[in-house]
């Protein structure tokens, strides 16, 4: 039932909202105005849902400066933990799946960056758009897993090599982020879905800068940015369970 409220509320607040994303989203569109409207949009469907999202961080974020924002996957209330979360100009890169969402399709056909998945083509346009948005001084949102795991409960899949070649090739901080719990309030098993309210729990890192780096440098990086979410996944996991315990 509450999936349904939820559904139903996304597409209320949206046609509510349309008529003043539609007026930003003409050409030459105004990434400003875009954002702002996905972080009202982001804000009211949390507060009237009954989603909390609360961040950690390690240490305070500088959002003067654009990053390359990595984050692992879970769920789809992952995008509203991002929106929520940054605080200047940024595009998200997704799969191009997302130009025919109700919601999503008028920011892919826009701002953000549709890529499809099979076609090397597509990745490498794909990628040469983001790295325009970067040195335009916009962030670039990217899941280096590619996609939400088909286990269930999620597990960590290996990242693609794609985001942190281009974070060295244009000297942009990575900012590793990890999603705790997404996947338990909105879940999908394979045989049932629905979601209700709780806390999102959401653990910002440090940023890695990667001036000086050069291309070799690609693969540790990468792995580097995957050993911080994995293990502050496990503490994420090893924290519920200890509270389990106390709670028995």
């Amino acid at each position: 039932m509450h999936l349904y409220y939820f559904q139903v509320l996304l597409a209320l607040l949206f046609i509510s909202l349309y008529p003043v994303i539609f007026f930003y989203s003409k050409s030459p569109v105004k990434f400003h105005g875009m954002n702002r409207m996905r972080y009202l949009f982001s804000y009211l469907s949390a507060l009237f849902s009954g989603f909390i999202y609360r961040y950690s961080f390690e240490q305070k974020i500088d959002w003067s400066r654009n990053y390359i924002i990595c984050a692992n996957h879970t769920s789809n209330l992952d995008i509203t933990a991002i929106i929520l979360l940054a605080r200047r100009n940024y595009v998200f890169m997704g799969k191009e799946e997302l130009l025919k969402n109700f919601v999503t399709g008028i920011y892919f056909r826009t701002v953000d960056i549709p890529v499809n998945r099979e076609s090397k083509i597509s990745a490498f346009r794909a990628f040469k758009k983001a790295e325009e948005n970067l040195k335009e001084g916009k962030s670039v949102v990217i899941f280096p897993e590619g996609m939400i795991s088909d286990t269930y409960p999620p597990a960590l899949q290996l990242f693609k090599n794609g985001p942190f070649r281009l974070a060295i090739e244009q000297g942009i901080p990575i900012l590793p982020i990890t999603i705790g719990n997404n996947w338990s309030l909105m879940w999908d098993d394979g045989k049932r879905y629905g979601s209700s309210p709780g806390i999102c729990d959401i653990c910002v890192h440090a940023p890695i800068e990667t001036l000086g780096m050069i291309n070799a440098d690609a693969e540790e990086l990468k792995n580097r940015v995957y050993d911080i979410i994995s293990t502050q996944l496990n503490s994420f996991a090893g924290n519920k369970s200890a509270l389990g315990q106390v709670e028995n």
